[in-house]
């Protein structure tokens, strides 16, 4: 049956026209209080990309309200928020890229999403004029935007002549201090990106990524003159220039070593560790300073993105690793030797900056609090971690600000995240003024979710967040059992520091509100606890060994005297839909229904075998165990009712994924409802299209749970 027949509720109360209003209230439902609607708790602001200027006297930051994506500032020191844009419009066009200019004078930022594999450009408007993405720049000033050309990745010289871009693999420049026309700064073999200038703005280098290698260029400006440093057979990336221009650093991984990229076979001996180089920026002579050590926790750390590298003062290089199990931050001098850890073990480093003198960094961590995300300070030579927030808050995006002061986002159970100023350390963080979300937020009636461990049947610790519902009434109430995705994130006791799981958050504690108890469960795979956990044997596709964790959160949930056992629902998003259509097509006996959001339901559709398999036997062995790990494999034990949502321009999940399962589970008789957004990504542009899928999903959750008694 399509939602299309339904009338899409505003408030919890409200049901699906297909059922009349009676049957609630032959429950003693329709008399419940409502303390908000779905439309007040999704009006959450969400705030991102916060950034210092290089005098540390003005910061800038990106807010989603409602859809409406707008660039704001605020300056010392009265630090009041001023919007520099105006787009008025729910078109789901992102902003993101956010960038100060050497004066500080500007910002620049990109509007518009990457390309998909088909070089299309997200749309979820369908706007028949089509979109592009672009960069743009704004003066503080108050004057419109200006386009600077068709792009992303916008890099601005220290110079303040210029700005750097990308546009299909090769790098543009425009001009800054006046209108011009972009122009292909210089043209080379393979896929240029990740600009980087020099100190002084002579110089740029770049990625250039060639399939099984990558090299580390410099475009010199002056001599027009394209040179690759240190060239090798391996996987150059991250280049950072020394402070005074006269080096490159740059991280090193083993290069491809058969067709197509894929791994070895298990009999070949392991890969060289990765490493970390430095150049001579003119000759191109480079020399390895640091080497990972060949065990399993010293893997190249992904995860951590641009902070994996950083040249601080002094000579010392700042980069994250995750020896002895925890990702953290390490140093290193220019002239090599051992390198020693900067922050505690048993905790982990999630994003970390170098501050204006480069003597020291701030990090966001969990030390001291695995539930929540905190600021600490530490010197690029060592010492004591100094915790800068703490309580029972969530802190992030830490960015440098003058005098030693700190500006950084915060949230809490009930306010989303906002913009703060921590003058100096040991005082009192400020919430930036002017910048709070709108009258009718229910600050007062959302919940304090509690935080709860389960130890599951073959002994692992999972952590979970408890949503109780907020009117404490007895008796035995429905319940939801909520997965993330990834499977590398980690849900918080807090609104969430990503738009994802900060619109997740807000759904979950509307569930809460409608007289539901949410259990979110942050299963094996995910970040937060170490490596050990998020490296779990035989998760996902290799055996879906999470599930464990899936059948723990039941039980304990079933054990509790509040809750109706056969009222038991999941939901979840992407890897959370994966869980969500697992827990339905093992166990419809324990799950009632669920609400699976763009999941993978087939791990061996579309999936090539490892090249380097020993046999044909190996690798039917493979796609048999994907298979198994599958939803698909037990689709016909499947009976519960399920709500389909995806967006079919999806890059993340093929949108197959959802019309295959639908097709199967239509076939034997399953109960399908469907919501299909044509032109909408994985993770929705556009904010009427979360508020499309979260009121669906409450309308289905209520109807096949609440209702039924």
């Amino acid at each position: 049956m399509s939602l299309h027949s339904f009338a899409l509720a505003l408030t919890c109360t409200l049901v699906v026209v297909a059922r009349p209003a009676s049957v609630l209230a032959q429950h003693g439902v329709a008399g419940a209080p409502d303390p908000y609607a779905l439309t007040q708790v999704l009006a959450a602001p969400f705030s991102s990309e916060l950034v210092a200027s290089a005098d540390g006297r003005r910061v800038a930051w990106i807010a989603n309200v409602e859809g409406l994506r707008n660039v704001y500032v605020a300056e010392a020191p009265s630090w009041t928020t001023r919007r520099l844009t105006r787009y008025r419009t729910d078109d789901g066009q992102e902003l993101a890229g956010l960038v100060w200019t050497a004066d500080a004078r500007a910002l620049l930022f990109v509007r518009g999403g990457d390309r998909n594999a088909s070089g299309e450009y997200p749309n979820p408007a369908s706007d028949p004029r089509g979109v592009r993405q672009e960069v743009w720049l704004v003066p503080l000033t108050g004057a419109a935007p200006r386009r600077v050309g068709e792009g992303s990745d916008p890099v601005p010289s220290p110079a303040g002549d210029r700005v750097a871009f990308v546009l299909r693999d090769t790098v543009w420049a425009a001009p800054l201090r006046a209108a011009g026309p972009a122009r292909v700064l210089f043209r080379a073999r393979g896929r240029n990106g990740s600009p980087v200038w020099s100190p002084d703005g002579g110089r740029l280098a770049f990625v250039s990524r060639r399939g099984t290698h990558a090299f580390i260029g410099v475009y010199d400006l002056r001599r027009d003159t394209v040179r690759y440093v240190a060239a090798g057979v391996d996987r150059d990336d991250l280049p950072r220039w020394s402070p005074d221009g006269s080096r490159l650093a740059f991280v090193r991984q083993p290069g491809a070593t058969f067709p197509g990229g894929g791994p070895p076979p298990a009999s070949a001996r392991p890969l060289p560790p990765w490493s970390i180089w430095i150049a001579d920026a003119m000759s191109g002579e480079g020399r390895e300073v640091w080497r990972a050590p060949t065990t399993p926790d010293a893997a190249f750390p992904s995860q951590a993105g641009d902070w994996s590298l950083m040249w601080g003062a002094d000579e010392r290089l700042v980069f994250a690793a995750e020896l002895g199990g925890w990702l953290g931050l390490y140093a290193v001098g220019a002239q090599g030797r051992d390198a020693v850890r900067l922050t505690p073990q048993e905790c982990e480093v999630e994003g970390a900056v170098l501050e204006a003198d480069r003597r020291s960094v701030l990090a966001t961590t969990n030390c001291g609090d695995s539930e929540r995300r905190h600021v600490a300070r530490v010197g690029v030579a060592g010492g004591e971690l100094q915790a800068l927030t703490a309580g029972p808050t969530i802190d992030w995006a830490p960015a440098s600000l003058a005098g030693g002061g700190v500006a950084f986002l915060r949230s809490s159970a009930r306010q989303p995240g906002a913009p703060f100023v921590l003058a100096q350390a040991g005082g009192q963080p400020e919430r930036i003024g002017g910048f709070a979300p709108p009258s009718g937020f229910p600050v007062e009636a959302l919940v304090e979710p509690q935080f709860v461990t389960v130890r599951t049947s073959d002994s692992v610790e999972v952590r979970m967040q408890l949503f109780l519902p907020p009117d404490g009434a007895p008796g035995r109430k429905p319940a939801v059992v909520f997965f993330h995705g990834g499977p590398r994130r980690q849900m918080l006791v807090g609104w969430h520091y990503s738009y994802y799981y900060h619109n997740a958050y807000a759904f979950n504690q509307y569930l809460a509100s409608c007289g539901f108890v949410v259990l979110s469960v942050n299963f094996r795979g995910g970040i937060g606890y170490g490596r050990a956990f998020r490296m779990a044997p035989r998760t996902g596709l290799n055996g879906a060994s999470e599930y464990t964790d899936v059948l723990a959160a039941a039980a304990w949930l079933r054990a509790r005297p509040d809750v109706d056992s056969a009222r038991i629902g999941l939901w979840g998003g992407s890897y959370g839909g994966y869980l969500t259509a697992l827990g339905l097509a093992r166990n419809s006996d324990l799950f009632a229904a669920g609400f699976d959001l763009h999941g993978v339901h087939d791990w061996s559709a579309n999936r090539q075998v490892p090249v380097g398999a020993a046999a044909p036997q190996a690798a039917e062995s493979a796609l048999a165990m994907w298979r198994a790990s599958s939803p698909v494999a037990d689709v016909a034990r499947w009976r519960s009712p399920v709500l389909l949502v995806q967006g079919d321009d999806d890059r993340n999940v093929s949108f197959a994924q959802t019309v295959d399962l639908a097709q199967r589970l239509r076939r034997q008789g399953v109960a399908v409802e469907l919501l299909v957004f044509p032109d909408e990504v994985h993770d929705f542009l556009r904010h009427a299209h979360w508020m499309q899928a979260y009121r669906a999903g409450a309308d289905f959750l209520i109807a096949r749970l609440r209702e039924r008694r």
